[in-house]
């Protein structure tokens, strides 16, 4: 929690004061007490002392008095706040090596599923896009808010064979460019992609041609190592070994300011969505928060104003 006016938390010390001096009348009202020797006579003129009564009454006076310093003082917190005009393009790897089932019960299977619970996860007013890619790339669906339309654009991913990420990421890019500004403010709609594959690029362009176009557009590129280093597939009857470069798609997300990831079974890629979603479909914003302070403060003083007047018929 922060403040946004802390220049008043200075009136603590008006509140500190204020308590030191009920405890110093307490303490002088005790040692009254003490010298007045014929005890007899004590109980008879003041037969009902208050006793702990009057020290929770000021208590509670005293908490409400100090919730008020803090709500002057504007308290404020970090909230996630959907962002707004937003753009993702999920980039799916659809070359033969997705077919390895190091991951079960495949990588692509795994990846359709996660990618599903990606956008379950994004906020409504977040455009999201698909491209697919093995030896080219291409939009499946240009960035929008239909979910049942990206959905069975994934459902319906087929493989094909070659790789080429830097295509895809060029793909991505030109996807991201169709998106209108609604505000028509001539200003670039904040996007991201998210590129999913084994890491080896194969066909196309190559991948530091792709980032410096990333980078020339302000786009950062996240991406996630998909498998694992015992990856095979079945290729005219042989096993071929598919082995996924980390090294390749960690360059791609540290060149262009994006995060990289790895996912070696499903339970993971589903945490690496979910680490995603919350990066680029919130931003955290200050909230300020005063109003829970306020109404502590009215909730304690009226509590002490009413346990006055119940016990001693006045208020404090």
């Amino acid at each position: 929690m922060t403040f946004l006016s802390p220049q008043f938390l200075w009136l603590f010390l008006a509140v500190a004061a204020l308590a030191g001096v009920y405890l110093v009348l307490q303490l002088g009202r005790r040692r009254y007490a003490v010298r007045f020797t014929n005890l007899a006579l004590l109980e008879s003129v003041a037969p009902r002392r208050p006793g702990w009564r009057r020290h929770v009454t000021a208590t509670v006076f005293l908490v409400g008095t100090a919730a008020l310093v803090l709500a002057l003082a504007r308290p404020s917190r970090a909230e996630q706040v959907p962002r707004e005009r937003a753009t993702v393009v999920m980039a799916i790897d659809t070359s033969l090596s997705m077919e390895a089932t190091d991951v079960e019960p495949s990588r692509l299977v795994a990846a359709q599923d996660a990618a599903v619970v990606f956008l379950d996860q994004l906020p409504g007013t977040i455009n999201v896009g698909l491209v697919t890619f093995d030896g080219f790339a291409v939009v499946a669906v240009p960035p929008t808010t239909d979910r049942d339309l990206v959905r069975r654009a994934i459902d319906g991913l087929e493989l094909g064979e070659g790789t080429a990420i830097g295509e895809a990421v060029y793909a991505s890019l030109e996807a991201l460019d169709q998106v209108p500004d609604p505000a028509e403010a001539n200003e670039p709609v904040p996007g991201r992609v998210v590129l999913m594959s084994d890491g080896e690029t194969t066909v196309g362009r190559s991948n530091q041609g792709s980032v410096e176009a990333a980078d020339a557009a302000g786009v950062e590129v996240s991406t996630i190592a998909f498998g694992t280093d015992e990856g095979v597939v079945e290729i005219g009857g042989q096993d071929v070994p598919v082995p996924v470069n980390e090294d390749a798609l960690e360059a791609i997300a540290d060149d262009t300011g994006g995060s990289f990831f790895t996912a070696a079974s499903k339970a993971e890629l589903a945490r690496v969505y979910a680490d995603i979603g919350t990066s680029v479909g919130f931003e955290t914003e200050q909230r300020e928060i005063t109003r829970w302070f306020v109404g502590a403060a009215l909730a304690t003083l009226f509590a002490a104003a009413a346990l006055s007047l119940a016990w001693f018929a006045r208020l404090p």
